[in-house]
């Protein structure tokens, strides 16, 4: 089953109820990259691959599509049977942007699971759990505000809220945790995503005036380097997330003791191949982690859920899903949806999705 050709479309996807807010600022609309891989036997794959903008970290959409520009034509004729060899072949054709191959690498598996009639899932090792938990994003915001939607997130099942803090003053962000506890309690772990705007010193203030506060802080600051320097010093959990990009620096933060949970991304560590092996060493580790990505609809989703229905229920910590966000689904029958607070994990053949490609209109780049 060798790869006949590849077609690659551009989306774009507004923000429903926007902005969403983040230390960074507001953000209206994502533009996401679609990739439709077809085998020589007829078999369709779909990948996808959706950077948040353009200051969030090394990627753009269209950074992506340029990268897929030079990928696309140096793997037609690759094995699908063989991801192994396919991933070793887009880091012969070029360096780095794991981000665009990742989107390679979830239409593989995603063709590779309809051929074997048999869900993502299987083929990255098996289901433990046939449903995974969600967890809910609020907005940089204010206290009132945010504690009524943490509320209300709460009776709708989640039982994770991830508070955005940073870009303002550190006392706000304490006021809002400290009313989200009062709000909530203990029906819900709260995590303080900082999104690696804080220095070391306002870190170090956020966790001290939440002493008696049960919170994780997720990547105050800008480097893994930093966030190690005063992990001695804080009062809560630290995880790692956007500087969790690479296997050789997780296993080394891993192996040293040197946090205590992920929040990993599909696409930043290149896609679904080499997100299994960090989910091993986290296994070994015994160390809690999310299966999430940066934005994208159904397609990301998908992939986030089949993976995380692998990882020991223990560590997972929860899928994130912009699909919260946006006003479609690319597949309107079977597109992932969070009810009572989880996902149901697809039992079907691949991603378990039936897309149209006519929706993304003419493709921006075609191979074959």
């Amino acid at each position: 089953m060798k790869i006949k050709s590849i077609r690659v479309f551009q989306h774009d996807l507004p923000i429903v109820g926007g902005p969403y807010i983040m230390s960074s600022g507001p953000i209206h609309a994502l533009d996401t990259t679609l990739v439709q891989i077809e085998a020589d036997n007829g078999v369709i794959g779909w990948g996808e691959t959706c950077p948040l903008g353009t200051t969030y970290a090394p990627s753009h959409a269209k950074g992506a599509r340029a990268a897929l520009a030079v990928l696309a034509p140096g793997v037609l004729g690759i094995d699908l049977a063989r991801p192994r060899a396919f991933h070793h072949r887009m880091e012969s054709l070029l360096e780095g942007h794991a981000y665009a191959k990742a989107a390679l690498d979830i239409a593989l598996f995603d063709a590779l699971g309809k051929y074997f009639d048999r869900p993502v899932a299987d083929l990255l090792g098996g289901q433990l759990t046939a449903k995974v938990p969600s967890y809910y994003a609020l907005n940089v915001g204010p206290a009132d505000a945010v504690s009524r939607l943490a509320k209300d997130r709460v009776n709708a099942g989640f039982g994770r809220l991830q508070l955005k803090v940073g870009g303002r003053d550190v006392r706000e962000d304490i006021e809002v945790a400290c009313r989200v506890f009062e709000a909530v309690g203990d029906q819900a772990q709260i995590v303080l995503d900082a999104n690696r705007s804080l220095s070391r010193e306002q870190a170090i203030f956020l966790s001290s005036g939440l002493r008696d506060i049960p919170v994780v802080i997720e990547q105050p600051c800008a480097t893994s380097e930093e966030c190690i320097q005063i992990r001695p010093s804080m009062n809560h959990p630290i995880y790692i997330d956007e500087t969790a990009d690479n296997l050789a620096g997780i296993t080394h933060m891993v192996g040293n003791g040197l946090v205590d949970g992920f929040g990993l991304k599909v696409t930043r560590l290149g896609g679904l191949q080499p997100m299994m092996a960090v989910r091993d060493v986290c296994e070994a580790a015994n160390l809690p982690h999310t299966c999430d990505d940066f934005w994208g609809g159904n397609i990301i989703t998908a992939a986030c859920i089949h993976l995380a229905s692998t990882v020991d229920p223990k560590r997972l910590a929860g899928v994130w899903s912009a699909q919260s966000y946006l006003d479609h689904h690319y597949d309107t029958r079977h597109g992932p949806r969070v009810v009572d607070g989880v996902f149901s994990v697809p039992q079907s053949a691949g991603l378990g999705l039936d897309i149209d490609p006519a929706q993304f209109g003419s493709p921006v780049l075609e191979v074959s």
